[in-house]
């Protein structure tokens, strides 16, 4: 699950925050000290990024150990211990707020993404995340949306088509756009079409794409499109999807829900590492 995009950013992180050396720890802590450590979270949520907080702190010293006591994906109640950390001390005081901070974020967005999925369930929507990630942590960003148990849109601009209002404008229309799009376009590229209102999707149906995105209707406009697209096409619905509306959203009958508010604005779980007295 580690790969080399990954070993960067987890370098890059301990780089920017341990620069020439941890000063503080450095000066307290001895060469030879040992040291043991608690992961406590301190609020409920569902755990994500085990991989990237063994990796970091192996970064320091393959000496440092972590044992897990839950798995990504798991749901943990406020108190529970959910794993341990034990080696040197100067590695687990080095790497802590790093491994915090990727640990953290990560079980944020997939404790979001499992109340959404939640939400909708016994429905056949499926939870999406989008692009809004953060610079340079997209790969971390939707791996724990698939530990939350959501899944993901496309990574980037290139491996997949999302014609939107933009591209229709400067195409002169849907057709054109569709048109200008597969005389370019790799070939067996999916391509999507966003629409905002009902005489759109009734030119999108007649051209044969692979999915059609609803932005921003309302709940009983989507219900009318899925009645006239009548399941020739995947739906897709976007726009200000909260968890007071996701519900009536996934009962229209779309077949996906993007939800921006996985990534863009994502509250970190509470995890903190204890360090255990001698």
């Amino acid at each position: 699950m580690i790969n080399k995009e990954i070993d960067d950013i987890i370098r890059r992180a301990l780089a920017e925050d341990i620069g020439s050396g941890d000063v503080t720890t450095n000066s307290i802590f001895s060469q030879e000290l040992q040291a043991n450590g608690r992961f406590i979270a301190k609020s409920n949520g569902t755990v994500a990024g085990w991989d990237v907080v063994k990796a970091t702190f192996r970064f320091l010293d393959e000496r440092v150990k972590v044992i897990q006591s839950v798995s990504d994906g798991a749901d943990v109640k406020s108190g529970e211990v959910i794993g341990t950390v034990s080696g040197p001390g100067k590695a687990i005081l080095a790497g802590e707020r790093v491994a915090l901070n990727f640990f953290q974020r990560m079980s944020g967005i997939a404790t979001a993404s499992r109340r959404f999925v939640e939400a909708t369930s016994g429905t056949k929507a499926v939870i999406l995340d989008t692009r809004k990630t953060v610079p340079g942590l997209r790969v971390l960003d939707k791996m724990a949306v698939r530990m939350g148990g959501a899944s993901n849109h496309r990574i980037g601009l290139y491996d997949m088509v999302l014609i939107k209002d933009n591209h229709i404008a400067e195409a002169g229309g849907i057709t054109e756009a569709v048109r200008r799009v597969r005389a370019t376009a790799p070939a067996g590229m999916k391509i999507e079409v966003e629409v905002r209102t009902l005489d759109e999707l009734q030119e999108v149906l007649t051209l044969n794409v692979d999915r059609v995105l609803l932005d921003n209707m309302d709940t009983n406009t989507m219900r009318k499109a899925v009645k006239i697209s009548a399941g020739r096409v995947p739906l897709e619905a976007s726009g200000n999807m909260t968890l007071r509306r996701v519900a009536a959203v996934a009962a229209t009958g779309v077949n996906f829900i993007s939800v921006g508010a996985l990534t863009h604005s994502v509250t970190a779980m509470d995890i903190s590492l204890m360090i255990d007295n001698k």
